[in-house]
């Protein structure tokens, strides 16, 4: 097979009620792609969905041998993607019509290392909220230090770059952790200031109570190498753009 533009990861975990939408929402992307499935041991049937895209030849279904997390999962996925760029798409997330295709288009022009879109929120049922959480159109690494404006699933980045800044420290919001290393290395990230991810909110993972994703982000700017000081600014704004975002902490 000729090599990809794109590699979608899509960890999952006992998500056979919502894979279907997920890879459905990437295959119909106006790009050239692969779709890699991490099941991270799920136990509801979700290999079982998997066998209808048998011999789908875009699509790779792989089942860890033991449960890794999310983070480890996308890991695995960015180490198998033959794409130039890897996409993150949750299985309980997915992506409107035209996505990959603006997001290529900044990447390519910019020389970007990463780019993400704004999201709007849906029920843990799937309906629309309509309520939309915008990003900028350009994110610097100054910007991503007040708050974390870029979703996971709705992140295009260049595979060599994921290589070198793997998803580590799953006590914290390892993919926050993994965005500012980015972007402090590479510079600003660009954003589609579109609602091209559908994001689902649930009370499930890690950031379903908002003390305990509290209790992470300040722990994610300890992992940085931030002192106290420095930590507690951060997470001040973080606090403070939770309140605005979310009407309360998030």
């Amino acid at each position: 097979m000729e090599r990809p533009v794109v590699s979608v990861v899509i960890p999952a975990y006992n998500s056979a009620g919502t894979i279907r939408q997920a890879i459905e929402s990437a295959r119909m992307q106006e790009t050239d792609l692969e779709i890699i499935v991490i099941d991270d041991c799920s136990k509801d049937g979700l290999a079982e969905i998997m066998e209808a895209y048998r011999g789908c030849p875009v699509i790779s279904y792989v089942r860890n041998k033991q449960n890794l997390g999310a983070a480890m999962s996308r890991n695995r996925g960015v180490e198998l993607a033959r794409g130039t760029y890897v996409a993150f798409l949750d299985a309980d997330d997915w992506w409107a019509p035209g996505k990959l295709k603006k997001q290529l288009a900044l990447m390519e022009k910019g020389e970007y290392a990463l780019c993400c879109t704004a999201r709007e929120l849906v029920t843990p049922q799937g309906e629309l909220t309509g309520r939309i959480i915008p990003v900028k159109e350009r994110i610097s690494y100054r910007d991503l230090l007040k708050h974390n404006s870029i979703n996971c699933s709705s992140v295009l980045a260049k595979r060599e770059v994921l290589l070198e800044f793997p998803m580590e420290h799953e006590e914290v919001h390892e993919d926050y952790l993994t965005w500012m290393k980015i972007l402090k290395k590479y510079g600003s990230a660009c954003g589609v200031n579109e609602p091209l991810l559908k994001y689902r909110l649930t009370s499930a993972g890690k950031s379903g109570s908002k003390w305990k994703s509290a209790r992470m982000t300040f722990g994610t700017y300890r992992c940085m190498g931030f002192g106290l000081l420095k930590s507690s600014a951060c997470f001040f704004s973080y606090a403070l753009h939770g309140v605005l975002k979310y009407g309360g902490l998030k």
